[in-house]
């Protein structure tokens, strides 16, 4: 298991912002979360990656590593001429 994220420096904080709502962000663990409700009437979560702060919309965050095809074994729509 993993150690618990240290909290970010209060100053750092006090500047970030929710990208969609604007409102404050306070952390939990390894996770930020807005103070104010997003569109799905639920505040948004973000996660801190390895100490980085990732403000894209869970929609729009990659996927992890390994997550996808293997490209060594997917087979290629040129190879079997299907689409």
């Amino acid at each position: 298991m993993l150690p618990a994220m240290p909290n970010l420096a209060p100053d750092l904080l006090s500047v970030l912002r929710c990208p969609v709502t604007g409102s404050t962000l306070t952390q939990q663990d390894d996770v930020l979360i807005s103070s104010a409700n997003g569109p799905q009437g639920q505040p948004l979560r973000y996660a801190i990656d390895e100490g980085i702060i990732v403000l894209l919309p869970s929609g729009l965050q990659p996927e992890p590593a390994g997550s996808g095809p293997d490209p060594t074994t997917a087979e290629s729509t040129t190879e079997t001429g299907q689409a």
